[in-house]
């Protein structure tokens, strides 16, 4: 009868890692999901860190919210008429707003890390530079506009430029339901955009740990992702 595999080489076996790379020979399943919490828990708070603050947005050119194509028009008209003023005023509040909204993401980013299986884990390592962010985009996207959307509206109503901005969106939205297709509103359109600084910030963190795992400080990052090099 053959001899049994060791139990740390079973739980390589569940993870699919024994033949990526010699690493996996001395990684267990609990290190590889440890290690990977670690990473997602890092990543996770960095981004909400760096975007939740003054500026966070506003004075980041790769997150920066431009207006909506459905307003350029309008602000183009505005600058002409000497309003340049009001229209960065505009820009400048629904920046304000994805930074207000971002930190209510730490705690649902934080609870999709508990929940990681074996198989997330598997999939994770196995997959390419931004595989722990593809892992919170399906986890809590859907959940995290729900969350943004009552703050982003909070933030932009106090901005009277804002409700101008939603008749002009009314009235484009009209010619748009009129050709099947839905305009967002200006809520709307800052959240799916806060969202996307969110996940190409913490795409940002993963990308750095795998880079360099010796840089984080943490033992478990430099024998997980140090094995990936």
């Amino acid at each position: 009868m053959p001899m049994p595999y060791p139990t740390r080489r079973h739980a390589l076996l569940a993870l699919g890692l024994l033949s990526s790379s010699a690493w996996a020979i001395d990684l267990s399943a609990a290190d590889a999901t440890a290690g990977l919490r670690a990473a997602l828990t890092r990543g996770a708070e960095a981004a909400v860190a760096g975007l939740g603050q003054a500026d966070g947005f506003l004075g980041n050119p790769a997150v920066r919210i431009p207006l909506p194509g459905w307003l350029e028009k309008a602000a183009k008209a505005l600058r002409a008429a000497g309003q340049g003023q009001r229209v960065d005023e505009l820009e400048t509040a629904i920046n304000r707003a994805a930074e207000a909204a971002v930190p209510a993401a730490k705690p649902l980013l934080l609870d999709a890390v508990k929940s990681m299986s074996v198989a997330d884990a598997q999939a994770i390592l196995q997959g390419g530079d931004t595989s722990v962010t593809d892992f919170f985009a399906q986890r809590t996207r859907a959940p995290l506009a729900v969350k943004f959307l009552p703050i982003v509206s909070q933030a932009t109503a106090q901005v009277d430029l804002v409700r101008k901005a939603d008749a002009v969106r009314g009235k484009l939205g009209r010619l748009e339901a009129l050709a099947g297709q839905k305009l967002p509103s200006l809520d709307e359109y800052v959240t799916g955009r806060a969202l996307d600084g969110l996940f190409l910030m913490i795409g940002q963190e993963e990308r750095k740990i795998r880079q360099d795992p010796v840089a984080t400080g943490s033992a478990i990052l430099k024998k997980v992702f140090g094995g990936l090099k």
